[in-house]
């Protein structure tokens, strides 16, 4: 009697180790998608969307650009002096600007610069909705655009503030957000 008594503990163990292996089994066989999955919100949730802060190159160069925002007393001065020192430099440009100033805009383009998109009227734009953001971008653009003839790609956030609405609202209209890591 002894004898089959521990038979029937050993079957008993086996059985529960039979049942543990089975769990590992499973577990291991649906835990790596559970946590691939994990991974991938947790990983979406935190990846931050970002302007372009500088570009690495090989080459010796540095991109100058300006904010046309606020007057306009500088810009022959400031065009001589770029012209004298063989330097494009990037202009980004308000709407309510470009209104302003059209034979300024003109010089700007006609001197061979390039023209960004600083907002039609400057606000926050992370206080914004997408359709308020989508109204600031387009209304610069076609100012721009109907005098000037240029479809402007690149976007500089007014005061440098962005948030991931900005940035992919940015993307949606057609514009790489640029932003500066140098300033004066």
């Amino acid at each position: 009697m002894q004898f089959f008594r521990a038979i029937y503990f050993k079957k008993k163990y086996v059985v529960l180790g039979a049942a543990v292996l089975a769990a590992i089994g499973l577990g291991a066989h649906f835990l790596p998608p559970v946590a691939e999955y994990t991974s991938a919100v947790l990983t979406a949730q935190t990846k931050r969307e970002l302007p372009i802060y500088c570009v690495q190159t090989e080459e010796k160069k540095v991109a100058v650009s300006f904010d046309a925002a606020w007057g306009a007393d500088d810009t022959d001065e400031l065009l001589r002096i770029l012209d004298d020192n063989d330097v494009t430099a990037t202009f980004f440009l308000c709407g309510y600007w470009v209104d302003k100033y059209p034979e300024e805009v003109e010089k700007i383009a006609a001197a061979g610069h390039d023209l960004g998109n600083h907002s039609a009227t400057h606000p926050h734009m992370s206080t914004l909705s997408s359709e308020q953001i989508t109204e600031e971008l387009q209304g610069c653009h076609q100012a721009v655009k109907e005098l000037t003839g240029i479809d402007m790609n690149l976007f500089r956030p007014p005061f440098g503030e962005y948030n991931d609405n900005v940035i992919r609202m940015a993307k949606e209209n057609g514009y790489d957000s640029i932003q500066w890591d140098v300033d004066t």
